[in-house]
């Protein structure tokens, strides 16, 4: 079915803006010949680079990798091995036995002295020092109020009695008087960099804003410009010289494989797989059937032997001790319950008997 409803419009759709029409003629006119350039010098460095990146790989694998595990097995063997040897067999029992001797002859013998000795030394001295700092105190406590009275009445009344009736009302004048003379001050200071200000603004301020305006930010501008489309330039040419080396890598790739790899793999499937096919079935085989068999005869030998040897000895057994008794069965099977009470009566009448 066709919808016949109106769909109400949505106004008229912008345009959208190129890049090229923001960026102006500049831009453009820049961009074509610095990516022609980039590309021509770009090209050569990136394939180098791709060669190089495929020689190292090859070179960790076969040498560096092997080589490197080499160094590390041997440096196992030759420093860590026996630095651990040493380490377990000879440090560790020794500083173990060091240890025990230093134990024996310094803890033990410090312990008892400290114990039996210095602790009730160091208690008789603290008792005595105790009993004299009392006294000390008491001496001390007297002549700190005397002299605290002294103080007192010879220093700090008549300091105090200065500081009030003296010293402040000076103090108020002197500090009234720099406040008058930091005032003039200020409005000195003050004309005189209001002067400095419109001057520094019209002879420096002023020329440096137009220069920056008019001459700068147009170069500044001019320069990002040409900054930016080489960058551009720069990563869109090592995008097509990553193409270009994928492209040569491959097309090498191609003529190594039919040059070397498929005649190798015809050689190898259509003339060396018949032949160990042939050589299999022809030498291998049959000689392996004839291993199997002779291990099969000489195991047979062997089980021979052995049961002519066991043969003999039975022989020789049975002409220096005689037949050996027969071996009756014993009967394993568990009592019945029946059997289990006649048994327990039976017991229980031996034990009263």
């Amino acid at each position: 079915m066709v919808d016949v409803e109106k769909v109400p419009d949505a106004g008229p759709r912008e345009e959208p803006v190129r890049r090229s029409d923001a960026e102006g003629c500049l831009a453009v006119a820049v961009r074509i010949p610095v990516r022609v350039v980039v590309l021509v010098l770009v090209v050569p460095v990136r394939m180098v680079w791709d060669a190089l990146v495929v020689a190292g790989r090859f070179l960790r694998d076969t040498v560096l990798r092997p080589v490197g595990r080499a160094l590390a097995w041997l440096g196992r063997a030759v420093f860590v091995w026996p630095l651990v040897g040493l380490w377990r067999y000879v440090v560790v029992p020794l500083a173990k036995g060091v240890g025990w001797l230093g134990h024996v002859l310094l803890v033990v013998p410090a312990v008892w002295l400290y114990r039996w000795v210095l602790t009730p030394v160091g208690h008789a001295l603290a008792w005595c020092f105790t009993r004299v700092g009392a006294v000390l105190a008491v001496i001390g406590r007297g002549l700190y109020a005397g002299l605290a009275w002294l103080g007192r009445y010879l220093a700090v009344v008549p300091a105090v009695w200065l500081y009030r009736w003296v010293l402040t009302p000076v103090g108020h004048a002197l500090a009234w008087c720099g406040r008058q003379v930091a005032r003039g001050v200020g409005l000195v200071v003050t004309g005189v960099g209001f002067v400095l200000y419109w001057t520094l603004r019209v002879l420096l301020v002023l020329p440096a804003l137009a220069v920056w305006r008019w001459v700068l930010a147009p170069v500044g501008r001019f320069l990002a410009v040409v900054g930016r489309e080489v960058a551009d330039a720069l990563g869109h040419a090592w995008r097509v010289a990553g193409h270009l080396s994928r492209a040569v890598g491959r097309f090498f790739a191609t003529v190594l494989r039919w040059t070397v790899a498929e005649p190798a793999r015809w050689v190898y499937r259509s003339v060396l797989t018949p032949v160990g096919h042939a050589v299999r079935d022809t030498v291998l085989r049959p000689l392996a059937e004839a291993g199997r068999g002779a291990r099969r005869a000489a195991r047979q030998a062997l089980a021979s032997a052995r049961h002519s040897v066991r043969q003999a000895r039975a022989d020789v057994r049975r002409m220096l001790f005689g037949e050996p008794a027969e071996r009756h069965p014993v009967d394993r099977r568990e009592p019945s319950a029946a059997e289990a009470r006649t048994l327990g009566s039976s017991t229980t009448a031996l034990t009263k008997d």
